[in-house]
């Protein structure tokens, strides 16, 4: 029973995790990558301890050639001297440490062999690393994009299904304003239609001429000489007299 209801926990909180890590490749690759680097870390430690190893056979092998040399040059100089015991002792331990340096030299090129194929198997381990950790970043940019696309696509087919399904709505308002503008330009064309331009001429030209009679009475007054203005319309024995009607107290 409880193991039963761990099972499904788990599976839960695996589905859990696996909708985090969809709505959030960026996080997972920042993971991924921290992983890497701690390898990479590890690797190099690895890789470390057997450089060490190289170095400590290249000094065996360096001593042994050493050796191999002071044994070599002890044999020689006792045999010249007719001491054949002793150069044959000298002999002896030239072919012992002649063994352990061919044994140390060996192993030394196989070590360096090992080292140069592990520190090349981490260069191209690391380089398709980081060319799949740059290709997910580009195709994590792409998704994004696309996602982002996608979204401002439905929201523009929203709004056109949302005008359009409103529908009537503007046409309803461009038929309202359309009839409003034609029963505002009737109106102006019947207000135009209805103005009595004949009357308005008239009231122009009385204007005109009681504003000359008054300009004539103040010359009048001062003693000063009026010439005709050109253009000036002539007074006629009509307008004449409607001015004497329409103004008895200049007259008096």
């Amino acid at each position: 029973m409880f193991k039963r209801i761990a099972n499904l926990f788990r599976g839960f909180l695996s589905l859990f995790i696996s909708g985090l890590e969809k709505s959030n490749p960026e996080a997972l690759l920042e993971m991924e990558k921290e992983n890497l680097r701690k390898q990479i870390a590890n690797y190099n430690q690895g890789l470390a301890s057997h450089a060490g190893l190289c170095e400590r056979l290249m000094s065996q092998v360096k001593a042994g050639e050493k050796q191999e040399q002071e044994l070599r040059a002890k044999t020689s100089a006792h045999l010249k001297a007719g001491n054949r015991d002793a150069a044959a002792q000298y002999a002896l331990q030239l072919q012992g440490v002649q063994r352990d340096l061919q044994e140390n030299r060996t192993q030394l090129e196989q070590a360096n062999n090992t080292y140069q194929d592990l520190v090349k198997a981490r260069d191209v381990s690391v380089k398709a690393a980081q060319a799949k950790i740059e290709g997910l970043k580009s195709t994590i940019t792409d998704m994004r994009m696309k996602q982002a696309t996608a979204e401002m696509s439905e929201m523009a087919s929203g709004m056109i299904s949302n005008i359009g399904g409103a529908g009537d709505t503007l046409n309803r308002l461009q038929e309202m304003v359309g009839e409003e503008r034609d029963k505002a330009a009737g109106r102006a064309r019947v207000a135009a239609d209805s103005l009595d331009m004949g009357e308005v001429r008239v009231k122009e030209t009385e204007q005109l001429a009681l504003a000359d009679q008054a300009l004539a009475d103040f010359a009048a007054q001062e003693g000063l000489v009026l010439e005709s203005a050109p253009g000036a319309v002539p007074s006629t024995p009509a307008v004449e007299a409607k001015l004497k009607t329409m103004g008895p107290a200049e007259q008096q």
